[in-house]
């Protein structure tokens, strides 16, 4: 039976793959996204292209989606109100005092997702070491609550100082809120986050009751036409640090969720990774509407315990992914200087680019691609066959304002586009002191094989690993992330003291949490890190600690050891001070079977042989590409050729040869001049 359904939500179109787990066939589909509803597009790909009985016997649904992230990026949540400590209404807005862009004259912060009406401190204050310092004066909570309460709000944020470290007074306010009939959402930061730093655990409250509302809703309509549909297996969500969570932990900690959708394209990527024992991967994932790229070291995606929204921090497991509005829907226009720009406006799911003849007329940069014959015979995903005079006249208004040919107009929208996407790929190596030269690009989305080549030229690499399913990849690694729990709770002490023995204690009392929250021992496996900095730092590195039974099993010159290295390789060096825990972080993580993709034989090559004119970057000038199913691919072939499969084109350009791997991968590699 097929035992997964996986569906990822993108701007432009929602991708579904579904795995049966007895045979090892695997089934694709892409249709268009629907930007009001998104389940409806999500049900609509599953009703047309899962049989019936699969939906039935299917064991999980697997899905990722960035409603969280749209929410946040678009300030259409819940209407929230914040109570604090008294004196700490504002840090929200004064933040950590400084600038995103530090020679931006005119860089405004973005507002807080709370304005200051409805921000409210009372009496109260615990310590760091969780003592009472002033008691919470119940009769002015009352009052806070009154007042939020008389502006209508959907959601109330309780963060009070040193809450992580002795929840008490927090709890009291809660009750309090109960008690005078409050029946929206309530957030509590002890629950939300169990670390310090007054901001961003405030943040991250504020931002997990802004969302969690349009997040529940979302996911309740979802399941309930899943299970209009016959499904009664589990239904799992991607969590921003990689694996699931079921949709009821999601309604309970949607601050989880927020990149819930680039992170099925990462895990997919490192699962390749590990079968082709690659060390180093840059991911290309190009939609309809933005690029997300990740590097993926030794088949592991990189994670930060913090990540930052429009400029709003998020205390979570965060999968490294780098995001901007570059995509196959993005729009060429001149700006007022009279330069032309690719995106980050697009033209989304509705109308769309112009070539799909769906009522768009300004140009996209799939409008460009389809004009210089990138695409082939244009015959996409979804039944849509490119209108290429349409592309043209599109690009005729760009053309016209710059004084250019059509022809420039489109190889410079590719090369601009490209450039942007280089630039997001070079901030998860270069700025972090690794060279992109010697790794390899691995495309995925609907246009990431299409762009492959270009952004293989933009940063010298050398190699290009096009995954299966390329087109849907994203839907495909969503259905091999495991089910995983998480918590982490501050924990300030020197290491080489009494730092190991309390970070057992406090392992032991986050395992329970976890068991607590639903965890199962039996069918999870157990494991840790700590936060570790040189005293008087600021920031930390994260060490993971072998475990076994529930304990740390490494000795303190092993930890110390590991640190030190981790240390030299990120800054070059090492100080000679005390080493200091600053957080303890205890995971459980329940694996899903393994997938095995079956590779079929390839297919005869077509009778009649096909061909296009199109525009080859390496030579500046337009070329005859070779048109090769992906399926008829049985060893090395030479470009300039585009392969056309079910959901993606790559387009080949000269200089480079392909050859078939052992798990239905194709790999590209320069070849020699």
């Amino acid at each position: 039976m097929a035992t997964r359904i996986g569906v990822d939500i993108g701007g432009t179109f929602t991708d579904l793959i579904y795995y049966d787990e007895s045979t090892g066939e695997t089934v694709e589909a892409k249709v268009p996204t629907v930007p009001h509803a998104p389940e409806e597009g999500v049900i609509h790909a599953v009703r047309d292209h899962v049989p019936v009985q699969v939906v039935r016997d299917a064991a999980y649904f697997l899905h990722g989606t960035t409603v969280g992230l749209n929410a946040l990026l678009e300030r259409r949540g819940a209407e929230v109100g914040l109570i604090s400590t008294e004196g700490f209404r504002d840090v929200l807005e004064i933040r950590r005092g400084d600038r995103a862009e530090m020679y931006n004259l005119f860089w405004e912060q973005p507002p807080a997702l709370v304005p200051r009406r409805r921000r409210l401190g009372i009496p109260e204050r615990v310590r760091a070491d969780g003592a009472v310092h002033r008691a919470l004066d119940e009769a002015a909570a009352r009052e806070a609550i009154r007042t939020i309460m008389a502006q209508k709000v959907d959601a109330i944020a309780v963060a009070l100082m040193n809450a992580w470290a002795n929840p008490e007074h927090e709890l009291a306010v809660e009750r309090l809120i109960l008690d005078e009939g409050f029946e929206g959402g309530i957030s509590l930061s002890h629950r939300i986050s169990g670390e310090y730093r007054e901001y961003e655990r405030t943040s991250t409250t504020v931002i997990d009751a802004f969302v969690r509302g349009r997040m529940s809703n979302y996911l309740r309509r979802l399941e309930t036409r899943l299970q209009e549909l016959g499904f009664s297996g589990t239904a799992l969500i991607t969590r921003s640090g990689s694996g699931s969570m079921t949709f009821a932990e999601a309604e309970d900690r949607p601050f989880e969720t927020i990149m819930s959708g680039p992170v099925g394209g990462a895990h997919g990527a490192s699962e390749i990774g590990k079968a082709l024992g690659v060390e180093a991967l840059i991911t290309a994932d190009v939609g309809g509407t933005s690029f997300d790229t990740a590097l993926v070291l030794n088949g592991e995606p990189q994670v930060l315990y913090e990540g930052v929204i429009d400029g709003m921090p998020v205390q979570t497991p965060w999968v490294d992914v780098r995001s901007i509005g570059a995509g196959g829907g993005s729009l060429a226009h001149v700006d007022r200087g009279g330069l032309m720009r690719v995106g980050p406006r697009s033209a989304g799911a509705v109308p769309g680019p112009a070539c799909y003849g769906k009522g768009g007329t300004e140009p996209a940069l799939t409008d460009a691609a389809a004009y210089l014959g990138m695409l082939g015979p244009g015959e996409l995903a979804s039944g849509i066959t490119l209108d290429i005079a349409a592309s043209e006249t599109a690009l005729h208004t760009v053309a016209g304002k710059l004084g250019q040919d059509v022809e420039t107009v489109a190889t410079g929208a590719l090369r601009i586009a490209s450039a942007a996407m280089g630039g997001a790929m070079r901030e998860v190596t270069v700025e972090q002191g690794l060279d992109p030269r010697g790794m390899t690009l691995l495309p995925f989305g609907g246009a990431g094989p299409l762009m492959a080549c270009l952004l293989a030229d933009e940063l010298g690499m050398s190699r290009i690993v096009l995954p299966p399913f390329a087109g849907n990849f994203s839907a495909w690694g969503l259905l091999g992330a495991d089910r995983v729990q998480s918590a982490a709770r501050t924990l300030v002490t020197d290491l080489e003291t009494d730092g190991l023995a309390r970070a057992q204690a406090l392992l032991t009392e986050l395992l329970a949490g976890l068991e607590e929250r639903g965890a199962r021992p039996d069918r999870a496996v157990a494991s840790a890190r700590l936060d570790l900095r040189y005293k008087g730092q600021e920031h930390s590195l994260t060490v993971e600690l072998p475990m076994e039974g529930g304990r740390i099993t490494a000795e303190l010159p092993q930890i110390l050891a590991t640190f030190v290295e981790d240390y030299e390789k990120t800054f070059g060096g090492v100080l000679d001070e005390q080493v200091e825990t600053v957080a303890v972080r205890a995971t459980y993580t329940e694996k899903l079977a393994k997938r095995e993709v079956k590779v079929p034989a390839p297919q005869p090559a077509p009778a009649e042989a096909r061909s296009v004119e199109a525009w080859s970057f390496a030579t500046g000038r337009r070329l005859t590409f070779a048109i090769v199913p992906r399926d008829t691919i049985a060893g090395p072939i030479e470009g300039p050729c585009i392969v056309t499969e079910a959901t993606s084109t790559l387009y080949v350009d000269t200089g480079w040869r392909i050859t078939p791997g052992g798990m239905g991968e194709l790999i590209l590699e320069r070849k020699e001049s």
